[in-house]
């Protein structure tokens, strides 16, 4: 018998913000009309750091509670940028659709890494299998439009590859040296203003004009971006981080492409949904049901 390692409202939250970052797929689409995709990022993490400053001085709580803290809050904030530094700059070199099966390998480097540096996350037989049917429903999201490989491309599979990497690193990073150490609201701040800077300096080496003009749509979406994105669900990943294990609640991203195809395409954008979708949202349901299977007797996942 089997019961599950993760209760029931973790999973409805991630399946919220899977919900949520789906959405952003499109926003971001939209946004991009007027503005330069990194000067954009820029602008989500300056907004969001300076939202997340005011509440934690309305809560009174300490920016930097100690010199160790301000350390590691540069480098994820150096982790997170770079992420997307890689992403944006991968996708000059490859197609979209490859780009995005190979970002969200991140849940792999984030179950092989919680393996083997994170007490009581360790990888099993279950949590593999769940894995690799969630990323082949990925897979078969974005296979009609991967394209050839060539030699051609390979320097931006790449790019997006360690973005994967990063960002699975970033998770274990944060949850190895910040997250006993910190509460949610510091670790997302050091995130999204250490991140600041890297993005516009970027964007002002590599993109040029980063302004084509504005609309309401545009300015939606950097709301959208900045403030439900990057502080309110972010703050809320970030509590989930802290509380239970990374390598069970990375692997929940799976939904995130799948529903923001839908989203995306369906609503929001209107392009016709096809037969990919109706596949790969049962193979990453089944997927994620058998990651979180634990062998009976053994305790579920418990808040830290």
């Amino acid at each position: 018998m089997y019961k599950a390692q993760l209760p029931w409202q973790p999973i409805a939250l991630l399946l919220f913000l899977s919900l949520i970052w789906g959405a952003n797929m499109a926003l971001i689409k939209i946004g991009a009309h007027d503005l330069a995709p990194l000067f954009m990022a820029g602008i989500r993490s300056f907004v969001a750091s300076i939202c997340l400053f005011i509440w934690m001085r309305v809560k009174k709580v300490h920016i930097f509670p100690s010199r160790t803290a301000l350390l590691h809050g540069m480098v994820v904030g150096i982790l997170f940028g770079s992420e997307f530094a890689l992403i944006y700059v991968g996708l000059e070199h490859t197609l979209a659709a490859r780009s995005y099966i190979l970002v969200y390998s991140a849940p792999f480097f984030v179950a092989l890494g919680a393996h083997f540096f994170l007490k009581g996350d360790r990888l099993n037989p279950w949590k593999a299998a769940g894995l690799i049917m969630a990323f082949a429903g990925v897979v078969v999201l974005f296979i009609k439009d991967l394209g050839p490989f060539s030699l051609g491309t390979l320097k931006g599979d790449l790019m997006t590859l360690t973005a994967g990497a990063v960002w699975g690193g970033t998770t274990l990073y944060i949850k190895r040296f910040l997250a006993h150490d910190t509460i949610p609201l510091q670790t997302l701040f050091y995130q999204v203003l250490f991140s600041t800077p890297i993005l516009f300096f970027l964007s002002m080496i590599i993109e040029d004009p980063v302004v084509f003009g504005f609309s309401f749509f545009t300015g939606f979406s950097v709301f959208y971006q900045s403030i439900i994105v990057a502080f309110l669900s972010y703050l809320l990943w970030f509590e989930l981080i802290h509380r239970y294990p990374v390598s069970l609640l990375h692997a929940f991203s799976f939904f995130t492409p799948v529903f923001g195809v839908f989203l995306s395409g369906a609503l929001i954008l209107g392009e016709p949904i096809g037969p990919n979708l109706l596949v790969a949202l049962p193979l990453v349901c089944v997927g994620m049901i058998v990651v979180n299977r634990s062998p009976f007797g053994k305790p579920a996942a418990q808040t830290v």
